[in-house]
């Protein structure tokens, strides 16, 4: 048997869901599940993963479901105590997410949850370990799980291990206000390779490493102890042949034009977010009520769609951000509204891909303007969707893909007059010069996919060859700073 791919992620292919036919394991989506599937499938590997809050289904009714993940090669990872957050809740949500993204007015006081994260990373490691060949590849993505790279070398001294994180990581000075800056790094410095979307993530990393003893940054190389570590930039893409597949599908047209019809001949700016503070609404909805205010003609002729997608709302910090964006929209509704319409057209729901596909498709133009994004796939999805060549993206210069898609209208999301001048700008564009920046676009987003981010993650991992691989020194091989 040949060496397989073992992908570790809190985020599995399949989402667990009850029903009265017990649990079922349905398809999930996103761009991590749709990327790695094939290689997944390929390699005849496994996939680790949290299954899920399965709590109220009965024994047998799980485990029929964990059946069920064995036939997919699917490793369900339980967590001490029988946790049903997850590791996507707790810690990794509560201060990680907003740390990283550079939001320290959300990391809570508290930061309580540490041990919680470091039970459920140890859970991780001891699954994988269990399972794993002399021949495996193990590849481990994202923040839920930065401890689990030097886990598993000191379980398996050998392993040929990978990292990506698919956030940012942000300035030494920022990354520091966590109690555990040095544990965390520690814990990625157990991968062979370490990638991030932009370089300027990977180089906040690389900055934040000497205040370690021990470590040795060389360019992209680090030295920790008698192990050499590369860091590398991997910009993840899209399935861009899947959704060009389905913009030209006749059902998805249909359902553009029933979407143009509706709109009654009025211009549409789409908004796609999971309703998260990083993603910027509050700013984005500002720049559209300036927009309303300095053209009043457009209170007639425009609608913005914005599609808030359910994200943590057992939270009580995203319960009362949903509560301020509603209270957004109402007031811009409030005072621009007319007989005809209401401006604002918002959705708190999620939505099939077939539905993305057909706003995608409808749309003049589309905002995407996060505070802070690692990538932000919606902006490529949007691209690779337009097979007209026409449409107009209005991009943050704070998400990682801006690095890449220059054809798009770059805004800074905290200026709330500049947004609202390049939302102006973009419904006034030209058709020419619509189709040549979408073009461009088109070809970048169709040429650098998913399938090509994997390959070139993989193929530097497989190039990765760490000289003398000595057996990895015991817990706490790195010595702490004074």
């Amino acid at each position: 048997m040949g060496p397989r791919l073992l992908i570790v992620s809190n985020r599995l292919p399949v989402t667990s869901r009850l029903t009265a036919d017990g649990l079922q394991a349905t398809p999930s989506n996103g761009g991590l599940a749709t990327g790695l599937l094939p290689w997944h499938e390929r390699t005849n590997g496994l996939w680790f993963g949290w299954p899920g809050d399965v709590t109220d289904a009965s024994p047998a009714q799980q485990a029929a479901f964990e059946e069920d993940l064995r036939s997919r090669r699917i490793v369900p990872v339980h967590l001490p105590g029988n946790r049903a957050d997850g590791p996507d809740h707790g810690f990794a949500n509560r201060v990680l997410w907003p740390a990283l993204h550079y939001l320290i007015d959300c990391v809570p006081l508290d930061m309580d949850g540490w041990d919680a994260y470091v039970e459920a990373n140890e859970a991780f490691a001891d699954a994988v370990a269990e399972n794993v060949r002399r021949d495996d590849t193990i590849w481990v993505h994202d923040y839920q799980l930065m401890l689990l790279p030097a886990l598993l070398r000191r379980r398996l001294p050998h392993a040929r291990i990978g990292f990506f994180l698919h956030i940012p990581f942000p300035s030494s000075d920022v990354f520091r206000i966590l109690p555990w800056r040095r544990e965390l790094l520690e814990g990625l410095l157990g991968a062979d390779l370490i990638g991030f979307h932009t370089a300027g993530y990977m180089q906040n990393f690389l900055t934040s490493l000497p205040h370690l003893d021990g470590v040795r940054v060389d360019g992209d190389g680090v030295r920790a102890g008698n192990r050499q570590i590369k860091a590398a930039v991997f910009p993840m893409g899209v399935d861009a042949a899947s959704f060009a597949r389905l913009a030209r599908d006749p059902r998805i047209q249909a359902r553009v034009d029933a979407i143009r019809q509706d709109a009654g001949g009025r211009r549409l700016v789409l908004g796609i977010d999971r309703l998260d503070y990083t993603k910027g609404i509050p700013c984005r909805l500002r720049a559209v009520e300036r927009l309303l205010d300095i053209e009043p003609d457009l209170r007639d002729s425009m609608r913005y769609i914005q599609v808030a997608v359910p994200s943590r709302g057992d939270v009580d910090a995203y319960q009362k951000f949903r509560k301020q964006v509603e209270e957004r929209v109402g007031h811009i509704n409030g005072a621009f509204g007319t007989l005809r319409s209401l401006p604002v057209h918002y959705v708190h729901q999620s939505l099939s891909t077939c539905d993305l596909v057909a706003l995608y498709c409808a749309a003049d133009v589309m905002l995407v303007t996060p505070l802070r994004d690692g990538m932000n796939l919606v902006a490529k999805e949007f691209v690779a969707s337009r097979v007209d060549d026409d449409g107009v993206l209005v991009l943050s210069e704070f998400a990682g893909a801006a690095a890449e898609l220059t054809g798009a209208l770059s805004v800074n999301p905290y200026d709330i007059s500049g947004v609202a001048e390049s939302l102006r700008r973009a419904l006034a564009m030209p058709l020419e010069e619509r189709r040549t920046r979408m073009r461009g676009l088109r070809h970048h987003v169709a040429t650098h996919d998913v399938s090509a981010w994997a390959r070139a993650f993989l193929g530097e991992l497989d190039a990765v060859r760490l000289a003398g691989r000595a057996a990895a020194r015991p817990a706490g091989w790195l010595r702490r700073s004074a």
